[in-house]
């Protein structure tokens, strides 16, 4: 016994592709039997190339009226689509008219409440190359740097002290979040308007635990442009 087949998800149950005009006036009974009653989506072309793309109720009725109408001339071939309910039958005709942009459509044609999100993805575009510049340039913090003058306190030297001859940029991703902060000349670390003599105390702060933090492991640095290392490899 063979399974049936689910049809869950179906739209388009049957279809003829690649037919020459000249058939909807040979075998117009054929066609007509084929077609009457339903509706769907069809497609115009000329030369293979598609011209124009339609949906119909009545789909003989509609190709037969293309071959006098404005479109007459235009096309020599056709192929139709027949789906199993209409319900998305409008938003399956403007899908391909954005796609394929067919010469005979004029119009794209308009989702009913789909959402343009190309004004979202140029905001988006904008922030991520600002935080690029910001990382590249350091010109965020360099003006924290000028405003905070906090000095360490007496006998308590910062641990990349040793390692530090200019201030450089480091970072940090947690839970999905990135954090950007400044190594200062003498080591300290410029983060969130405070100057730590770690880098495992200024991770802290951002992880909410005092102890939780190897901060040599915690923050990056760049190496070289797109380069990005943990900064334990200083200590090498």
């Amino acid at each position: 016994m063979k399974k049936r087949k689910s049809r869950s998800g179906q739209l388009v149950c049957q279809h003829l592709e690649n037919i020459s005009s000249s058939a909807l006036e040979e075998y117009q009974k054929i066609i007509r039997d084929f077609v009457r009653g339903r509706h769907g989506v069809y497609a115009l072309y000329k030369k293979s190339k598609l011209y124009y793309v339609g949906l119909a109720s009545n789909l003989r009725s509609r190709l037969k009226h293309h071959l006098r109408d404005k479109h007459r001339g235009f096309w020599d071939r056709f192929s139709v689509y027949l789906t199993i309910e209409d319900k998305h039958l409008k938003e399956l005709e403007t899908l391909a008219m954005r796609i394929a942009s067919p010469k005979g459509n004029k119009q794209k044609g308009k989702f009913l409440k789909s959402e343009d999100l190309k004004r979202k993805f140029r905001k988006e575009i904008i922030k991520f190359n600002k935080i690029k510049l910001d990382e590249l340039f350091s010109e965020k913090i360099r003006k924290i740097d000028k405003v905070i003058k906090v000095k360490t306190k007496k006998g308590r030297q910062s641990t990349l002290a040793s390692y530090v001859k200019k201030g450089f940029v480091i970072r940090a991703y947690y839970k999905g979040k990135r954090h950007i902060a400044r190594v200062r000349k003498d080591g300290s670390i410029n983060f969130k308007h405070k100057i730590f003599i770690s880098p495992s105390l200024a991770g802290a702060l951002i992880v909410k635990h005092r102890y939780a933090v190897n901060g040599w492991f915690f923050w990056e640095f760049q190496r070289s442009p797109g380069e990005w290392i943990k900064l334990n490899e200083l200590r090498k």
